[in-house]
């Protein structure tokens, strides 16, 4: 059984046709459009192996009711929703054991207000609330008794089974990132590890050239790098809480020694070990350690979406350890990094501050003093944000960078999260200029946020036309005919001298200037240079610049001017 639990603001269903035979026709009451308001919504994927109800009615009822008792949901909205898994039980062992469930949830206190009707064709509409556990996906298993029995492998059949990796294009836009990446050759998916992207040659290229912007920018701005292990004991992760409240989205190990050990999702407990491995003084803050570790979190098969949401992914992080005086000036330092990022790509963005919640830990009043004057930077900030109350973490409030895409469709990028929290479960101190040992306050901040996420949404943003310094080939030279090849050759050999970083190559091929053209533009290549005999006579360049199907005449030396200024620059 595979689950989805999602904190909403509402839900709203209405059932339209049948999508199985064999379910009975609901009455006039269940056909009409259901409202629910302030619930847990348990998206819920019954699959073959939940053959014992009774067991797998338990289980999904006690974490449903650990889950409800972590956000103070009351009201329980059961789903059933099959895009979560590709495994599915039968019909009828699916409704004998959401009839189950219903029944065992209605027996506690929670209030279940509606379940959704099995085997039809649904329409629905959510607001998902923004605190970290608002979605929680789960996989729930009954351990089956029997004797073991030696798997025989057949590599061939096996072979086949992973290699179902052909992109469905029919309900996807031009502009679909899944699209672009497939025509560029920029990254590939494989059911060998699903939710996980292959990076191609030409992909590294466009992911390394943010990470080294990112560094740049950062070097210069008193970050300092760090790396730490890719799995931890689980010991780690009680302390940070992660493995209270988020063992379920993560990849489990156990070794020979009977140690469990966890994948991280995510970095701070590691930047926390960094920061404690030595005596700190007031004189180190801020001290502000940085990292690209790549992190894996365990997200239901039915939600995976190309770049957007996957199970492994890189972001930029930062851990800034700060004292309370320095939250404000470090919150400006921060927010003006953002717009440097953003600005360059041309994305618009807005912020979105998270307040004190219900639940919360720490002293009132520190919160109290952080959200104001966060809400205080936010207003002088200059940049559209809103403020959604009671919807910060429970270690203390954060301002979310949140971005629409090309399909109008609103995503959080980075995130910039103030925790008072997790310094103290690990214990850590500085010494303040009295001589005074005092738990420094982090900032966890995030700007591209995922780079999965955010190349997938840049793709999307400019078609795959890159800007020239991140474009995996930035120039290509093509031949009009045979005899102009050995020219041609001179102009790559002096273009690559005079910026010896360019990504160029060429198309020397026995086929039409048109054939040539069209390949270069599927993998939108911003400067196609075409040398005939006019240009090897007259030494000038025919350029045609990002799409433009005008052609620009050119001398070398200008041209590789412009262009060196304009990959230095990031224009």
């Amino acid at each position: 059984m595979k689950i989805l639990a999602l904190h909403v603001d509402y839900i709203r269903f209405k059932p339209l046709k049948k999508a199985l035979k064999n379910i009975p026709e609901l009455s006039e009451k269940e056909k009409k459009e259901m409202h629910v308001k302030e619930a847990l919504a348990v998206l819920i994927s019954i699959e073959k192996g939940d053959t014992d109800s009774d067991k797998i009615v338990q289980e999904l009822v006690k974490n449903v009711k650990e889950i409800a008792g972590k956000v103070n949901a009351e009201k329980i909205v059961l789903y059933p929703y099959a895009h979560l898994s590709s495994n599915l039980a039968s019909p009828e062992k699916a409704t004998e054991i959401l009839e189950k469930a219903e029944k065992e949830l209605k027996k506690s206190k929670f209030s279940v207000v509606e379940k959704a009707p099995f085997g039809y064709y649904k329409e629905f509409e959510l607001k998902v609330k923004g605190h970290p556990l608002s979605e929680l996906s789960r996989e729930i298993k009954v351990e089956s008794v029997g004797k073991e029995v030696e798997e025989k492998v057949d590599a061939s059949k096996l072979l086949n089974e992973i290699s179902k990796t052909k992109l469905d294009t029919s309900k996807l836009k031009e502009n679909d990132h899944r699209i672009i990446g497939q025509q560029m050759k920029l990254f590939m998916f494989h059911e060998s590890s699903p939710g996980m992207p292959y990076w191609l040659p030409k992909g590294l290229i466009v992911y390394n050239e943010l990470i080294k912007f990112w560094r740049e920018k950062h070097e210069k701005l008193g970050y300092q790098e760090i790396m730490s292990p890719l799995v931890n004991k689980k010991q780690l992760y009680q302390i940070s809480g992660h493995w209270e409240h988020y063992k379920e989205n993560m990849f489990i190990s156990e070794t020979e020694e009977n140690e469990i050990y966890g994948v991280k999702p995510m970095n701070c407990p590691n930047a926390m070990l960094v920061f404690k491995s030595e005596s700190r003084s007031y004189k180190d803050l801020p001290l502000r350690l940085s990292d690209t570790d790549r992190l894996h979190r365990f997200e239901l098969s039915g939600t995976l979406n190309g770049l957007l949401r996957v199970r492994s992914f890189q972001q930029d992080d930062s851990h800034n350890f700060i004292s309370e005086d320095m939250i404000k000036s470090e919150y400006r330092h921060i927010l003006e990094i953002c717009d440097t990022f953003y600005k360059i790509f041309g994305m618009e963005y807005s912020f979105r501050l998270g307040t004190r919640p219900k639940k919360f830990l720490g002293d009132k009043k520190v919160w109290d003093k952080a959200d104001k004057e966060l809400k205080d930077i936010l207003k002088n900030s200059g940049r559209k944000h809103t403020i959604a109350e009671g919807d910060g973490a429970f270690y203390g409030p954060k301002v979310d960078i949140i971005m629409k895409d090309s399909q109008g469709r609103e995503w959080q990028m980075g995130t910039i999260q103030l925790d008072f929290q997790q310094p103290e479960r690990f214990e850590l101190e500085y010494t303040d200029k009295n001589g005074k040992k005092k738990t420094p306050v982090v900032v966890h901040r995030v700007i591209y946020g995922s780079l999965e996420r955010f190349i997938g949404i840049l793709l999307e943003h400019t078609n795959g036309r890159l800007p020239t310094w991140l474009a995996p080939i930035q120039v290509r030279v093509l031949s009009f005919t045979d005899r102009n090849v050995e020219h041609a050759k001179q102009i790559i050999k002096k273009l690559g001298e005079q910026i010896p970083e360019l990504r160029i190559d060429a198309d020397f091929r026995n086929t039409t200037v048109q054939a040539k053209v069209k390949d270069a533009e599927i993998m939108r290549i911003p400067y196609i240079i075409t040398i005939g005999d006019k240009e090897e006579k007259e030494k000038t360049l025919a350029i045609r610049v990002k799409g433009n199907s005008k052609i620009q005449t050119s001398k070398l030396n200008d041209f590789s001017e412009s262009l060196k200024k304009e990959i230095t620059e990031r224009k």
